[in-house]
């Protein structure tokens, strides 16, 4: 097998990138309500698990989730999110290509942990909550008002940051069964097991 990634590993990750985010984008729009604010890394690495199950089906070379994660977090920060997603879309699409890459793109097992750690990404867009709080509440009050801003500083104290990147792998997982389930024939065709 080639190692290489080619013309046709590409457009299926712009491809699955592309129905990923529009997937998320949707179910971001809850976000609107701050408590589902707090929520999304519990709730869309869940609604995000199917599409991204089935891209696995597709995924046979290293650097096709690295190259997805950064596109994500590309895209992010194109349409207002700070710079934060671009890093833990790296980082976490690294860590997923590495396990999805130690289980030959065929266990089952490395796949719903690869899936976990790469949910994990999604917090880059929660992330400056914690680590630029103050410029970032400012913006949240500039663009949401007063009333959302405070819903949200309430709810995000600083352990709350700890608990949401476990809610996030945990979520991935249940995401990747989730996935898995309903896309059992794909995983049959592609051969994880």
């Amino acid at each position: 097998m080639d190692n290489k990634l080619q013309a046709k590993d590409l457009i299926n990750v712009g491809i699955f990138t592309a129905l990923y985010y529009v997937i998320m984008f949707a179910g971001a729009m809850l976000g609107y309500i701050p408590v589902l604010f707090i929520l999304i890394p519990l709730y869309m690495p869940i609604i995000t698990g199917i599409p991204f199950m089935l891209f696995l089906t597709k995924v046979k070379k290293f650097g096709m989730v690295t190259i997805m994660s950064l596109l994500l977090g590309l895209i992010m920060f194109a349409t207002g999110h700070t710079w934060v997603p671009i890093m833990t879309g790296a980082i976490c699409g690294i860590l997923a290509d590495l396990i999805f890459k130690a289980g030959k793109y065929q266990s089952l097992k490395h796949s719903v942990i690869g899936y976990g750690i790469f949910s994990i990404w999604i917090m880059g867009a929660m992330l400056p909550l914690w680590i630029m709080r103050d410029s970032y509440i400012a913006y949240i009050r500039n663009s949401m008002g007063d009333e959302y801003t405070n819903a949200v500083l309430a709810l995000t104290p600083d352990w709350v940051a700890f608990a949401v990147i476990g809610a996030a792998f945990a979520a991935g997982i249940v995401g990747a069964f989730f996935g898995k389930a309903v896309l059992k024939k794909h995983f049959q065709r592609a051969g994880i097991l």
